[in-house]
């Protein structure tokens, strides 16, 4: 890779498996440019992309730029596939850095372990920042005036790069399709009280109702604040019951102080990988930066990369088999790492509070499936005793990652 001594260079990393990702990265290099970013001498831009070829069957070809425009304005680009990650996986095992088990921990499958592969390759390519952006969101921010909407452009990257000097990292704030809890009225099926239950047991404690219930009368939608974007003030992200809560995009990393830097994780077939590193960060200095990114979790928006601009959005109601499946696999994705996340917060109150959910979720998941006409949501009543009974050995797992990550990073350090 082409590292500029004399400049800062800022990687922008994405972790990606969709085949619109080069419209993506069409659509934020423009607004590097419009930004200035590209015509500012200190400054080199680098991306690292971790694919995967699965998740929606796509080529490698989907991924690699081939866009002279884009490539002019980018000083260099890596791609990071199963073999690149493997290969550099192996070097490190060959140098009796980690151990094959500990390899596997920090790279193996998942999407935690690709988001380590960016963060390691960025490290290892001396990067000064590293910024992490995803597929499905996008430099644009949904503002709500009257019954109409607003659209205004978002500096992501300059916005992260302006503060992260100043903070161990920095993270802004996300609109749109947020949340996978679709729309839906509550009837003599489904009292808004059961569903409360429902989503306060499978969720992390940072989701507050209020805020839930808010999205869902709004559609699903979540409108970018006015006050925030022309904000001047930075907010400090404060501990809330052992985390200091981040997601895993719009997040900047400040690479100069390597021991503030912690891996992902998330228990096997899991997310919550940006939840786990919120429970590592604690001593860190966290920066809440004034910058949007337009989330569009349902794919329906992607004419947003082409300048469409709508004047409504469309309220995601549970009413369609591909919306009420989204929200299934969210609610089984949660279900899969809460477990754990009580294990590592609550370790105390542990056993009760499992068994509070399980109580909960037993009496409130038929009616879920008698709402939705899917018997497929008592899986989250197996998913959850599954996690229980293997919450030890993922706990172990998590320690273990973060050892071996500090094996690499002290590798990293004498290199």
């Amino acid at each position: 890779m082409k590292i500029e001594k004399n400049k800062v260079n800022v990687g922008v990393g994405f972790v990606t498996g969709r085949r619109n990702f080069k419209n993506v990265v069409k659509t934020y290099v423009d607004n590097w440019n419009e930004s200035g970013l590209v015509d500012n001498k200190k400054n080199a831009l680098h991306l690292f992309v971790a694919y995967d070829l699965k998740y929606k069957r796509t080529k490698v070809s989907d991924y690699k730029i081939t866009d002279e425009e884009i490539l002019d304005m980018v000083d260099s680009a890596y791609y990071l596939g199963n073999s690149s990650i493997t290969t550099e996986a192996q070097y490190l095992v060959e140098k009796k850095v980690i151990t094959l088990k500990e390899a596997n921990l920090v790279f193996g499958e998942g999407y935690a372990m690709k988001r380590n592969a960016v963060l390691y390759f960025a490290l290892k390519n001396k990067m000064d920042y590293l910024i992490f952006l995803d597929d499905d969101e996008y430099p644009i921010a949904n503002i709500k005036i009257n019954d109409s909407i607003v659209w205004k452009g978002q500096e992501v990257l300059s916005t992260h790069i302006n503060n992260i000097k100043y903070a161990d990292m920095t993270h802004g704030h996300h609109c749109g399709y947020i949340s996978p809890i679709p729309q839906f009225d509550f009837n003599n099926k489904l009292s808004e009280d059961e569903f409360r239950i429902f989503v306060e047991s499978i969720s992390n404690d940072i989701i507050n109702w209020d805020s839930i219930k808010e999205k869902m009368n709004d559609g699903g939608v979540t409108y970018a604040e006015l006050d925030i974007i022309n904000s001047e003030t930075i907010e400090v992200v404060e501990e809330v019951n052992g985390m200091k809560f981040i997601s895993g995009a719009n997040l900047g990393f400040n690479l100069k102080n390597l021991d503030k830097l912690f891996p992902f994780y998330n228990p096997p077939g899991a997310r919550g990988e940006d939840t786990f590193l919120s429970t590592c960060i604690g001593e860190c200095n966290i920066r809440k930066v004034p910058c949007y990114t337009f989330h569009d979790g349902f794919s329906k928006y992607e004419n947003l990369l082409t300048g469409v601009l709508p004047n409504k959005l469309k309220g995601m109601r549970a009413d369609s088999s591909v919306i009420t499946k989204r929200f299934l696999r969210a609610s089984i994705g949660w279900i899969r790492y809460k477990p754990l996340l009580l294990y590592i917060t609550q370790r105390d109150h542990y056993e009760t509070e499992i068994m509070k959910m399980k109580e909960n979720l037993s009496k409130v998941i038929p009616k879920i499936c008698d709402y939705f006409g899917n018997d497929e949501f008592k899986d989250i009543l197996d998913e959850l005793d599954f996690y229980h009974a293997h919450v030890e050995e993922h706990y172990k797992d998590f320690e273990n990652t973060k050892s071996a990550w500090a094996k690499i990073i002290l590798f990293l350090k004498g290199q």
